[in-house]
Parts: C-alpha cells; structure tokens; sequence
C-alpha cells in the first residue's frame, strides 16, 4: 500500500480537504499540511481535523513534502509551482486537481526542477456547493479521475498517484492532455456557462410585482444548480480553457437555433426530432 510521509495540499476546500481526509481515513498519509490565502479556511480546516499542520508560507510549506497537492483554483496553479518549485525535495511528486490542462500542464512541467515528477490530475467530482467544511471521504467513490500523465512522468509517481485515486473510490482514466480541454470543454465547461447564462436572462425578468425566478420549479433549479458554483473557479477556467469551450458554445448556438427555427415555424415535427435525438441520448448517460 502507498503511503506519504508528508503531504502538503495547497487550496483546502472542497476537493482538497475531501482528498486530505480520504488520505486520512485509508491511512495513507503521517502528516498533512495545509497551506493557502484564507487563514480563516485553514483553521477551519484544522479545527475539523481535515490537515495536520497550517502553514503561514506557502513556498516553504512543501519543506520534505512527498507529495504536493495543487487544489486552489487552476488560474493560480502558475504562479504558486514558480514559489515552491526551489523548496521541493528530488523524488517528490506534484500532483493538482485541476480542471484545465493543456498548455497549463506544459507550463508547470518547465518550473519543475529535476527529480521531481508531475503527475496532473482531474476528478470529476464536486457539488454546488464549496469550501472546506462540505469536504467529504465519499466525494470521489465511483466518480471519475482523468490522469493526464506527460512523457516525463516518472511511471512509479503515476502509479501512486493512481493508487492514491483508487483508493478514495474513483475510476482512473489516462487521457491526453489537450484531448482533455477539448472534452471537458464539452460536458462541463460549456454546461457551466450556459447555466450562469440562463440565471442571468431570467433574473432580470418581472411581472411587474414579482420576479419570474420566485416562480423557478425543479426544472430550472435542476438545470441551473451549477450556477451555484464558485465563480472564481469558473472564471479561470473560462479563461484558460477559452478557445475549446467558445468552439462549444458555437455548436450550443447552432443548436439552440435548430431548435429556436423549429418553434418559431411552429414545426412541431421538427421540434420533436430534436427534443427526441436529445432525450434519447441523456437517458443513455443514467
């Protein structure tokens, strides 16, 4: 079984505090380290158990780490391996859990001084909620975590760190690093936006007396529950990921024109093949 002597994890919100406790709960880690900007999350995050040891700087709060966990938002992942890449030790791995990759990874990749390996990583897990104290040990049990490995990934770092996974209940995936941005920018990045999208056409929306969002049902509240989402974190996604998920939105438009033609002609035959085509094919997903 692997194990971490010390693991610093840097952003212990959701998903870095539910992977802190994770490797808490199977053992895997003597000592956890929490580093970041909210003083205030990390005491939380101490006071809930989730890490071990707050560290007031961040570049030294990978001092003898075994692994390094990059789990703030992916906007600042650059500019924080640029502060602790001088202070991590040779044999050492990096990790993140970030939603881009592409260009990112290649970035990071150049900082990195040599003996250690970088290992970028991907869960795809998370609720609308964020922040330290939604942290959970059972977020990532049967979710999917896409590993997006380079050719200088050392093979022993990539099998700990899929271990790592396996063991807090994901299905690993290997994936190509740009292949990665083009399909996330598809089935998440794209959803994300048009959700904040729908919110905002409708919240300026009244009758006069009453907003049209006081009347919202499970429809809308199940379509837009991702516009609950940090907005931090979206932004820079949105902004590192930019090209791949504008080409969706381009194909989300054509769509919804194929869509907004057919209820303008009144063509309910129209309508119908491509609410079925789309019905068809969201049952398939479970």
């Amino acid at each position: 079984m692997i194990h971490f002597h010390n693991v610093t994890i840097i952003g212990v919100g959701l998903i870095g505090g539910s992977l802190a406790r994770v490797l808490k709960a199977a053992g895997l880690a003597g000592r956890i380290t929490g580093a970041g900007r909210s003083r205030e999350s990390l005491e939380q995050a101490l006071k809930l158990g989730v890490i071990d040891v707050i560290s007031e700087d961040r570049a030294r709060s990978v001092d003898n780490a075994d692994l390094v966990v990059l789990a703030s938002p992916v906007g600042t992942f650059e500019q924080v391996v640029r502060e602790i890449a001088p202070h991590m030790k040779s044999g050492a791995i990096l990790t993140d859990v970030g939603s881009v990759k592409g260009d990112l990874v290649r970035r990071i990749e150049k900082i990195l001084p040599s003996g250690v390996s970088y290992v970028p990583g991907h869960p795809i897990a998370g609720k609308e909620k964020y922040g330290v104290a939604e942290a959970t040990e059972s977020l990532f049990r049967g979710a999917k975590c896409i590993l997006t490995p380079t050719k200088k990934t050392d093979a022993a770092s990539l099998d700990s760190v899929k271990s790592l996974w396996v063991a807090a209940g994901a299905q690993v995936m290997l994936m190509d690093a740009d292949t990665h941005d083009q399909v996330f920018a598809a089935v998440s990045h794209a959803p994300h936006v048009a959700a904040y999208a729908m919110v905002n056409a409708v919240a300026g929306l009244n009758t006069g007396t009453k907003n049209y969002i006081d009347f919202s049902g499970a429809g809308f509240k199940d379509f837009t529950r991702i516009a609950a989402s940090s907005p931090e974190i979206w932004r820079d996604i949105c902004l590192m990921n930019r090209k791949n998920i504008v080409e969706t939105l381009e194909r989300y438009e054509e769509s919804l024109d194929d869509l907004k033609k057919a209820i303008h002609a009144g063509d309910g035959a129209a309508m119908e093949k491509l609410f079925r085509n789309a019905s068809d094919t969201r049952k398939k997903l479970g």
